[in-house]
């Protein structure tokens, strides 16, 4: 049995928010507070053969899997680890072939199945927060997210019937899907690639904030959370759920959207930041404020849209989104300054497309741009601000400019070494760039 409990930190009711964790000792800036093991989790497809499917481990030396030739390991222990939950998938990728496409949270769900099956103790994720304990939010969801919830429920059925018995019946499921959906982790990498899907119970304990004391960062399948303020004894320990580039109308829409609260933190009723994020241009002739809404409207459909052809990687689709853009870019530019949030997003997705399209000029003109308003408008120590240091930096030593390689590197450096901890792979990696150009 699992020793219960977080050393440092206790499960309380915290007023207006339901369970939540808070530090009984002082934090320092930097410092772990606590690491949690993943209760269940996936590499996504797109990374298939570049990460080791158990440990995450990023190789270019990786060996498959002999039957269906689509996973790949590290060696024969992350193949002998994995296989418990790979089988699931291993026969049914030969029988369906092009046809195997369940969706990362449908191949989720049906490893929490497996792992509910066989764990009959508080698993190493669940010291504080059992799985079974997530809230699902049914009451609250609109009928598009139920029909998404059924779609997934019909996929479950359809890909792993045959080598899941018994399936938990549609109420259980229509539960697990939601739970699943409003507490789940997308695992990234130092750049904020995203490689997979995951459940941390403990983690996931965590209430939200637009202003932070602590960060969530993965070394492989384990979540770490490190302090990104001091915290006493007493206070309440929040994680950020969302991109915190938005102002406030943005962040509590989404937040609304995803998790079913409207959020009442002290950057959200004092709405500090909200003048510099939507700053317009000195005009003789100031825009009327349903000429900005249309504007910001447009802009998050652009925004949405590309999204999701970067997820499908449809390269078509792509370039007439970043046409769409450009558009868009050229319009919004004759009102708002470059440091508004929605340039900035503009500009970070046709940076995106630049990369994609292996425009590394075009890249790292984009990126020059954006990184220092991103310094500005993010929280201090953002994983966003340090992978935008980090893509720049490694720009300019792929384009030889040595000097400014190494200067943005070093910045992406001081982030990182309070984020993700100074003995993370991430950071020896950076280190050891910057010590190559010496």
């Amino acid at each position: 049995m699992y020793k219960t409990g977080i050393e440092g930190t206790e499960r309380f009711q915290s007023p207006g928010k339901g369970n939540g964790l808070r530090a009984v000792r002082h934090f320092a800036l930097g410092e772990l507070v606590f690491a949690c093991p993943a209760y269940s989790y996936v590499l996504t497809v797109n990374e298939r053969g570049a990460h080791c499917e158990h440990c995450f481990t990023r190789k270019e030396d990786l060996f498959k899997c002999g039957k269906c030739k689509q996973a790949y390991y590290c060696n024969i222990d992350c193949q002998r680890g994995d296989w418990p939950m790979h089988k699931l998938e291993c026969v049914a990728m030969c029988a369906y072939g092009e046809n195997w496409c369940p969706s990362e949270t449908v191949r989720l769900v049906a490893r929490v199945i497996m792992k509910q099956r066989v764990t009959t103790e508080r698993s190493p994720s669940e010291r504080l927060l059992l799985l079974r304990e997530f809230e699902s939010h049914l009451d609250k969801m609109d009928s598009e997210k139920e029909e998404m919830n059924q779609a997934d429920i019909a996929a479950l059925h359809h890909f792993y019937s045959r080598h899941i018995r018994d399936l938990p019946d549609s109420q259980a499921l229509t539960e697990l899907f939601a739970q699943v959906n409003c507490n789940g982790f997308t695992i990234e990498d130092e750049e904020l690639s995203h490689l997979g899907s995951a459940v941390f119970p403990d983690v996931a304990l965590m209430n939200h904030s637009c202003s932070p004391n602590v960060i969530v960062t993965y070394k492989g399948t384990v979540a770490e959370v490190r302090a990104v303020k001091e915290i006493n004894p007493g206070e309440e320990i929040f994680n950020s759920y969302i991109d915190l580039l938005y102002p406030t109308e943005d962040r509590r829409e989404r937040l609304l959207d995803s998790y079913f609260f409207t959020c009442q933190c002290t950057e959200c009723t004092t709405k500090s930041k909200d003048k510099a994020k939507m700053e317009i241009k000195k005009l003789s002739s100031p825009p009327e404020t349903e000429e900005i809404q249309s504007m910001v409207h447009y802009a998050k459909n652009v925004i949405e849209e590309f999204r999701r052809a970067k997820h499908y990687k449809n390269i078509l689709l792509l370039m007439i989104i970043s046409f769409l853009s450009s558009l868009t870019h050229h319009k919004m530019g004759a009102i708002f300054t470059d440091t508004n949030v929605y340039m900035l997003h503009m500009m970070y997705q046709a940076m995106g497309v630049c990369l994609y399209m292996q425009d590394w000029d075009g890249a790292m003109s984009y990126g020059e741009k954006i990184v220092q308003p991103y310094s500005v408008h993010y929280p201090a120590y953002s994983l966003n601000v340090a992978s935008m240091y980090l893509k720049l930096g490694r720009l300019y030593l792929g384009l030889e400019k040595k000097a400014q390689g190494v200067k943005a590197l070093k910045k992406a450096l001081a982030v990182m070494e309070v984020a993700h901890g100074k003995d993370h792979h991430y950071v020896a990696e950076v280190k050891r760039e910057i010590e190559e150009q010496k």
